[in-house]
């Protein structure tokens, strides 16, 4: 059986970190990436400091038309947008060109939370090209999510879910920084809240309704709120310098109400280097039912890895699905792939498709 071709929309921090993890796999091989112009015509294992060895040169490119041919790939992986309206055109492209996806963006995660019709889309034009699309990550798509609806399985009754997951930016690239308003002023941040500039976590939505839906509630409605983390000491990563009176991340929560009563809340305080204030990662949940579950996870379960994990690891189930839009919640358990990624997938003949 051949190698399981990948292809990479998106070099940077998460990327490039999909692509290390990918050289480091048996029976699966990068076939192509498009990336941003500054590394264009550049090969891949020079950009990542790696001996190509016998292996033919990777170029990047940034023309997907001419980087992407039909055919060329089993499964597209997508790690430049957090939004599903950018993502879009990006896995309608793909789609057409007969290649499955994996995207990272948050709020692809359970795109039916807040774009049904997109989500309906998505579905009809994956089903017609006879392939799937899955988005993942670590939060959401396991921690905040799926590991707490696997938490449920134990229950008899639940009542109320509370989770918590504190954990470091610092991994991330400058989009992400962005995104959470780190390195603002704290008025800069706060007016850039109510003008509705800064994501945050991108995925409450997403998670309430995926954790509501699989047990069986209805969502009426979530609410959010974002508030900076300043910091009193200098921070620094391989991105980005915050000084002392800035902002080195942001808390947020979100809360999902089920009957008139907040039975969902969860809370994500995440900032870059939290270390140099004493602050200790983790993830937390709570689930109050029959029975009561608690959970502890110390530290955190590290963002940037995780989701270069998941997204790396959930490949055979995405090829072996049948076509259509996917969530985490119709597809086996994620688990790492530690032998040939070719024993994990099924023949054509099994999954239909083409």
């Amino acid at each position: 059986m051949k190698k399981v071709r990948v292809a990479l929309w998106g070099f940077g921090a998460m990327g490039s970190g999909v692509a290390q993890l990918l050289l480091k796999k048996q029976g699966v091989e990068i076939v192509a990436v498009c990336g941003r112009s500054s590394n264009v015509g550049k090969d891949i294992y020079e950009l990542l400091g790696l001996e190509r060895g016998n292996r033919q040169p990777l170029i990047i490119g940034n023309q997907p038309e001419t980087v992407f041919p039909p055919g060329c790939a089993d499964v597209m992986i997508l790690t430049s947008d957090s939004f599903i309206e950018k993502a879009f055109e990006k896995v309608k492209f793909s789609v057409e060109r007969g290649l499955n996806v994996i995207s990272i963006a948050e709020e692809m995660a359970y795109p039916k939370a807040q774009y049904p019709d997109l989500a309906d889309e998505m579905n009809q034009l994956a089903k017609s090209f006879g392939v799937s699309i899955l988005a993942t990550g670590i939060n959401p798509g396991f921690v905040m999510d799926l590991l707490i609806l696997a938490l449920t399985g134990t229950c008899e009754r639940v009542d109320r879910i509370s989770a918590r997951r504190v954990n470091d930016l610092s991994p991330f690239g400058r989009a992400v920084m962005a995104e959470q308003g780190v390195g603002l002023t704290v008025e800069a941040f706060r007016s850039s809240v109510e003008q509705r500039t800064i994501a945050g976590h991108v995925g409450f939505p997403e998670s309430i309704h995926m954790i509501a839906d699989g047990i069986g509630w209805t969502t009426e409605r979530v609410e959010q709120s974002r508030e900076e983390i300043p910091t009193s000491v200098d921070r620094e990563t391989d991105c980005i310098r915050v000084p002392a009176g800035r902002v080195a991340g942001c808390r947020q929560k979100g809360v999902g109400y089920v009957n008139g009563r907040p039975c969902i809340e969860l809370e994500h305080p995440q900032q870059i280097r939290p270390e140099l204030e004493g602050v200790k990662t983790g993830d937390y949940i709570c689930i109050e039912g029959v029975p009561n579950i608690n959970l502890q996870i110390q530290p955190e379960i590290p963002g940037g890895i995780g989701t270069i994990a998941m997204a790396v690891n959930m490949i055979p189930h995405v090829i072996n699905a049948a076509p259509g839009l996917k969530t985490m919640l119709d597809l086996p358990v994620p688990r790492a792939i530690m032998g040939d990624m070719r024993q994990f997938i099924y023949q054509e003949e099994n999954n239909g498709k083409s």
